[in-house]
């Protein structure tokens, strides 16, 4: 069985070609059926995002695997495969595992570090899980995907430094201020990065929040979802008067807080300190208040640095989870190479308890003075005698299944303990795209 990805993400295509990719919360379960049921295709999770759309499957034959995940996607979106094609990343076997386990740990995103893809991802498997789109294979990758990412941000600080403006502004405002609880807070717009401004001014602890904005609607909105007042903008000087702190972010082509207001309100406020985070290109806010007694102003060049660094922080913290990804794709694959030999293993066993059981019934025949005690003791311990007498036979086949002459290792160990068992059918790659077969239904019962 080969794992394989096939998608497009915002490393690979531009946004024009990914939303003509983009799947419907209320069509994708339909999506990852109508994928499993393509030739070659096993299990199937699709993964869409505003950054990604990701198609995992696995399957029996990697050519013919990659052709119809191709096709599935021209087929459901209506597109000539070629027009896709070429914005189009293929990852199979580890590359695939390792693309995996990045994109879940958030290495892979745009914000390295970030969690939010972590949810995506688990939400996506449970769907295929709960649908049936997923076996075997997919249920431990998956598993162990999202137990990785959560004990890679457990383990490291990798998403403890902020690198986004907005998030480095509200670092900054921490460590003048240490907790922001009982500071003032003022915020200049309200737009997606406001509001985003605003969110994190609220995690942060920040309890009394005012939203300005040129339209008050909006800043209501905003307001309204972290307990914060509103604002128009024109009343920017009275906000001044109260304020601790103010971040703005407007669009506005030409400052909207100007010498004069800040002038006014330091002098009214008797110099009391009053931190400005700029983070709006153009600038918000005049430059020359920066000389006022009391005014500690910052621009996004001022900023940058700290996500800069903070970015240098997190890129050391993900070499960290890249070694936990190396350690988790060793296990993965150890696993998945022992998953042939299952059927092996079980004959085995099964073979090794029926002759248990032949001999207990001729033991209780012979000994027919033994209580029910008696008996369950000596079955006890006869189970236990096989148990251990299989241990090294099934290690033996385990490590067989990863080594480069696998088939007559494993061919050998049949015929040794006379199995009544096929070996593990060998893959096909090279097939024709319009030859393809599938022995998908009794390959699907052993997947399951």
């Amino acid at each position: 069985m080969h794992i394989v990805v096939v998608g497009l993400n915002n490393k690979t295509a531009p946004v024009a070609i990914r939303e003509q990719f983009s799947f419907g919360e209320q069509e994708i379960v339909d999506a990852m059926i109508a994928l499993r049921e393509e030739k070659s295709i096993f299990e199937s999770v699709i993964l869409s995002t505003c950054n990604r759309t990701e198609l995992y499957v696995v399957t029996d034959q990697l050519h013919t695997g990659r052709y119809y995940t191709k096709r599935f996607l021209a087929n459901w979106f209506d597109l000539e495969m070629e027009q896709f094609t070429p914005y189009l990343s293929i990852r199979e076997g580890e590359e695939a595992i390792r693309h995996l386990f990045r994109v879940t740990s958030g290495l892979d995103s745009m914000i390295i570090g970030e969690t939010q893809i972590l949810g995506q991802v688990k939400t996506s498997f449970f769907r295929a899980q709960e649908h049936g789109t997923t076996g075997t294979v997919f249920n431990k990758l998956f598993k162990e995907a999202v137990t990785l990412a959560k004990r890679a941000h457990t383990d490291t600080q990798i998403g403890e430094m902020s690198v986004s403006v907005s998030s480095a502004a509200v670092t900054l405002a921490q460590e003048m201020y240490q907790q922001l609880e009982d500071k003032q807070v003022v915020v200049v717009g309200a737009g997606e990065t406001g509001e985003l401004t605003t969110l994190n001014l609220f995690e942060a602890g920040a309890k009394q929040i005012a939203v300005f904005n040129r339209t008050e609607s909006k800043a209501k909105a905003v307001a309204d979802k972290f307990q914060g007042r509103a604002h128009s903008i024109r009343e920017i000087a009275c906000g001044l008067l109260d304020a601790d702190i103010l971040i703005s972010s407007t669009g506005a082509k030409d400052a909207v807080i100007g010498y004069d207001d800040v002038a006014a309100a330091q002098l009214l406020r008797r110099e009391r300190p009053l931190l400005l985070i700029d983070i709006a290109v153009p600038r918000d806010i005049d430059p020359a208040v920066a000389t006022l007694p009391g005014v500690h102003l910052f621009d996004v060049d001022d900023l940058n640095g700290i996500v800069n660094k903070n970015l240098e922080a997190r890129l050391v913290e993900a070499e960290k989870i890249e070694m936990k990804i190396d350690e988790a794709i060793q296990e993965f694959q150890t696993w998945l190479v022992t998953l042939g030999v299952v059927p092996i293993m079980n004959e085995l066993r099964a073979r090794a308890l029926d002759i248990q059981e032949d001999t207990m019934t001729s033991l209780e025949r012979k000994l027919d003075h033994l209580s029910a005690r008696d008996k369950k003791v000596i079955g006890k311990h006869m189970k236990s005698i096989i148990n251990q007498m299989l241990r090294d036979p099934i290690d033996y086949i385990k490590d067989a299944a990863a080594q480069p002459d696998a088939n007559v290792r494993i061919a050998q160990f049949i015929e040794t303990f006379g199995l009544d068992v096929e070996l593990p059918e060998q893959p096909v790659d090279e097939v024709e795209e319009t030859d393809a077969t599938s022995a998908k239904a009794p390959l699907r019962a052993l997947m399951r």
